[in-house]
């Protein structure tokens, strides 16, 4: 989930900076972006007190709630979740309040809201009129950001991790008891650091009921939504809890629900598909372009990028530490490449980026390559980042994964065929779960199909690396009233960064009116993989 727009670089903000400096033989002060940081029985909770704001920013005020551990118990365990408010700046003409999940799943709703001025033209970014008219209610789900994220990992074995080393030829990036013992020590890490009752309290039901929760201690008698990626099963799960409760629902790079809630294997293998796609359409886009355009490869850029891959694998690249600290240096070795390669690739507008960098990278500077990888912190495969113990966690709750190797090893054959350069990096990313401390055994899982919600908007892009079009057709198909809105061109994420997508959310959630079912938006912008920096000649 990578974006950079020309009017707009925040979403790689300061690794952006830094690496077309490095590109250009500058160096900066700025520092890098990687942290270190269906109705299930229930019984009925007490209604929930008003929640107490405070100021906690401009234009932002910040709450907690406490809501059921289990909803089963509702006088039991609570749970303290964070809940983030920026008022509608147009109180007279204001509508309600908007809640929306931007995904992850592990991505924290109120750092994104917090940070949204900054981030304008990236996906999920909501536009003035919809600012003007919704108080925006940003949620951290159970177990992620400030609502006790979920840590299974001691400080120490989280930087060992991170400084681990993966093959890229390897199905999983290490030898298969060299995965195995690291799913174990994970997961038992989990069970050590965390209760497993909470652990399997996170499933994306109880999210939908917390989120209900919120909706009464606003004062709501209904709530819009807007959910991006992940975001996308959220709202299917609260439109079929709470169906009377939703005034109008967007759905945003949505994820098929039946597979989400499947069988673990597959869904990841569509996921390596996708993501093979995108990265198959920056070759193409490169050739087709020729080499006066695109000089990586010089007209072959699928032969030149798999030797550089090798190159780097065999004798990575030595980085240097960047002046003021954007980057502490080390060594780029073709699994990082591959890794931010993949990232990069995902998203049209930073192919011009994508292409300086490797076209750096064969001339021996590896520097942007790596600053780029050391910003790479949301991925749908596994990757030693601050969000990846939250990211599994809440996929183990909710997921039906295969206990049995064989399984696992015949998806790793499966996704190394189907996506050949990025197999690799999604075979045997479901172990964890395999093995999960913490079952959850009354997990939703009939279809979520939403009945007796308004008819909910659906918006896709043709080319998404994470959520391959047609599960948003899936999902239409599944839920009982929906609109299926296409965006053509390739990236995760769609409203925030088309005109034509930001006037029908825009519309839908002001209005309540949909575009007709099946409508396509055109590209702004079309694609290209010029590179940002001319190569020297």
């Amino acid at each position: 989930m990578i974006q950079l727009r020309p009017r707009a670089a925040a979403k790689y903000g300061a690794a952006f900076a830094t690496a077309l400096m490095v590109l250009t033989g500058c160096s900066s002060g700025v520092s890098g972006l990687r942290s270190t940081s269906a109705t299930g029985a229930s019984a009925p909770a007490p209604s929930p007190d008003p929640l107490t704001w405070s100021t906690c920013g401009k234009d932002l005020e910040c709450a907690t709630i406490k809501v059921p551990q289990e909803y089963t118990d509702p006088e039991g365990a609570q749970i303290p979740l964070a809940v983030m408010r920026h008022r509608a700046t147009d109180p007279d003409q204001r509508i309600g309040s908007l809640i929306f999940n931007p995904g992850g799943p592990g991505v924290a709703a109120t750092e994104t809201l917090r940070n949204l001025p900054k981030t304008a033209g990236t996906p999920g970014a909501f536009s003035p009129a919809v600012l003007a008219r919704f108080d925006v209610i940003a949620m951290d789900p159970r177990g992620v950001g400030q609502s006790q994220a979920v840590r299974c990992l001691t400080d120490q074995q989280r930087a060992d991790a991170a400084g681990t080393s993966f093959a890229p030829a390897i199905p999983g990036g290490k030898p298969l008891p060299r995965l195995l013992a690291d799913a174990a020590a994970f997961t038992d890490g989990c069970a050590k650091h965390q209760s497993k009752k909470f652990l399997a309290s996170l499933s994306t039901d109880n999210v939908a009921r917390d989120i209900d929760r919120v909706r009464a201690a606003l004062g709501e008698k209904k709530i819009s939504y807007y959910g991006l990626s992940y975001g996308t099963v959220v709202g299917p799960m609260y439109a079929t809890l709470f169906p009377h409760r939703v005034r109008q629902m967007v759905l945003d790079a949505p994820v098929d629900t039946n597979q989400w809630f499947g069988n673990s294997l597959p869904f990841q293998n569509d996921v390596a598909v996708a993501s093979e796609r995108t990265l198959n359409a920056w070759f193409k886009t490169c050739r087709a372009e020729g080499a006066a355009v695109c000089p990586f490869g010089a007209g072959d850029p699928e032969a030149a990028f798999d030797t550089l891959i090798d190159t780097l694998e065999a004798k990575p690249l030595k980085i240097a530490p960047a002046q003021g600290g954007a980057t502490p240096g080390g060594g780029l070795d073709g699994a990082m490449a591959l890794e931010t390669t993949r990232a990069l690739a995902g998203d049209q507008n930073t192919w011009p980026l994508l292409t300086s960098a490797l076209l750096a990278a064969q001339k021996g500077n590896g520097a942007p390559l790596y600053t780029l990888w050391s910003s790479v912190t949301v991925s749908p495969f596994p990757v030693p980042t601050a969000m990846f113990e939250t990211h599994t966690a809440v996929r183990c709750a909710d997921w039906k994964t295969p206990s049995g190797i064989a399984a696992h090893k015949a998806a790793a054959t499966k996704a190394t065929t189907e996506a050949k350069r990025i197999g690799t990096r999604a075979a045997y990313s479901a172990l964890n779960c395999a093995r999960w401390p913490a079952p959850n055994k009354d997990r939703i899982t009939k279809p979520l199909t939403g009945a007796g919600a308004p008819p909910a908007l659906v918006v896709a892009g043709r080319l998404d690396p994470v959520t391959p079009h047609h599960w948003a057709e899936n999902m239409t198909r599944t839920m009982d009233a929906a609109v299926l809105l296409t965006r053509e061109g390739v990236g995760h994420g769609s409203y925030g960064i088309n005109s034509c997508v930001n006037k029908a959310v825009d519309t839908a959630l002001l209005h309540g009116t949909h575009p007709a079912d099946g409508t396509v938006c055109k590209t702004d912008t079309p694609a290209t993989t010029r590179p940002l920096v001319p190569a020297k000649r």
